[in-house]
């Protein structure tokens, strides 16, 4: 008879089976659990930049180029108008001062310098006349005074006489009334003789100070046309080089054009432009540096200029100190234009990776040397060299400071 044979539950397969999913779930579930997930990238070594953060002093600067300027220029204007007649130096000559450049010629000027030294003239021949009549009237009055001072006593004598002989009845009434009327007409007359003298030659004298303060005033405007014509003699203010001279023979010329330039090579300074984003930071006294020929020398902001034009205001720079030898007019120097004192500080220099990271991470080398990983930092101010670094690194620790634009934002970069 048959038997039923009982099927077994747990065979080996079945056994081996579930053990080897078990396993493999395990070590998934120890991999996702303990295991390294991060993002990784293998680098060449050779194509990225490693900086060593260092402790030093940060002093933040700014890169200027600077022009070389004389110390001063000065601009010849023309005083008065007129037409080029002579032309005695060209642009590019040494002159001294008071050395003569150019002559004008303006007929107009001539023609009423003419005529004022012609009513000056007759002005002065009014007063000499104006004079000459106060003295003739002086002669004139005493002579009348005389003559009527001789009346007048002959008229007294007459009238003292007849006093005593009317009151003795030996002259009528009418004689002696006669008598005393002349005596008394001749005093008045001299009297008013000597009023209408003292009216007339203050009169007189009142013209006399009027004609004088005429002659002054036309005195001066003389002067002042004949210093107008001597302006149509341009000198040069002062001594250095005429950098240019802008007219040429028969050309017309208007009050108050300049004509040329000329340059006090004396002392030199130097102008540069800034960035607008720098206006609040800079101001006179400033200083700043440059190199040249294997040395450093000092510079000083002498003068900030207010206007901003294109995005830009100028400064002028003056050399602290003796100017190096064999500077020249018009040569370009690099300045580095100091914007704060130096201070001891954790530097880390200057790469492509802040534009990737705005200087908020940075990839940082493992001390072995094989690696790199992704680091939390903070930054501070910056030069053009340096960047200061708030915390995040420590003085020896190396960073890539390379472009990041080809890592993806990995968690780790493998060195190879």
């Amino acid at each position: 008879m048959d038997r039923i044979i009982e099927k077994k539950r747990w065979t080996p397969t079945k056994i081996a089976a579930y053990v080897g999913v078990v396993a493999v779930l395990g070590l998934l579930t120890y991999v996702f659990a303990f295991g390294d997930n991060s993002s990784k990238l293998n680098v060449e070594a050779q194509k990225i930049t490693m900086s060593t953060v260092s402790q030093g002093s940060f002093q933040e600067f700014i890169p200027v180029d600077g022009t070389v300027h004389p110390i001063k220029t000065i601009m010849i204007p023309a005083v008065e108008g007129g037409t080029v007649d002579q032309k005695y130096l060209e642009g590019g000559k040494p002159v001294q001062q008071g050395e003569l450049i150019l002559k004008l010629t303006n007929n107009r000027l001539v023609l009423d310098f003419m005529n004022q030294e012609t009513l000056m003239n007759d002005l002065i021949n009014n007063l000499q006349n104006s004079k000459l009549s106060l003295q003739q009237n002086k002669f004139n009055l005493r002579r009348r005074l005389a003559t009527l001072d001789a009346q007048l006593d002959a008229a007294k004598d007459t009238y003292e006489r007849s006093k005593p002989l009317y009151e003795s009845k030996a002259i009528s009434q009418q004689e002696f009334y006669t008598a005393r009327r002349e005596y008394d007409r001749l005093k008045a007359e001299r009297q008013i003789e000597q009023e209408s003298q003292k009216f007339e030659e203050a009169n007189a004298r009142t013209q006399i100070a009027q004609l004088e303060a005429t002659i002054s005033r036309t005195s001066r405007n003389l002067q002042m046309m004949e210093d107008n014509l001597k302006n149509l003699y341009i000198k040069a203010p002062i001594s250095g080089q005429l950098s240019s001279i802008q007219v040429e023979l028969g050309t017309p010329v208007q009050a108050g054009q300049v004509i040329g330039q000329i340059d006090d090579l004396s002392g030199f300074k130097v102008k540069a432009e800034l960035d607008q984003h720098y206006v609040s930071r800079v101001f006179a006294g400033q200083r700043g540096e440059f190199a040249y020929n294997g040395q450093t020398f000092p510079l000083e902001i002498s003068l900030v200029y207010s206007e901003v034009l294109n995005g830009k205001f100028p400064v002028d720079m003056k050399f602290i100190g003796k100017v190096p030898k064999g500077i020249r007019r018009g040569q370009t120097l690099q300045i580095r234009l100091q914007l704060s004192d130096p201070a001891p500080a954790v530097l880390l220099p200057r790469g492509g990776f802040y534009q990737s990271t705005g200087g908020a991470w940075a990839y940082v080398l493992d001390p072995s040397g094989s690696f790199a990983t992704k680091r939390e930092i903070r930054l501070g101010r910056q030069n053009p060299e340096y960047y200061e670094v708030l915390s995040g690194l420590k003085p020896g620790e190396q960073v890539i400071t390379s472009s990041y634009d080809t890592f993806n934002d990995k968690d780790r970069l493998e060195l190879k």
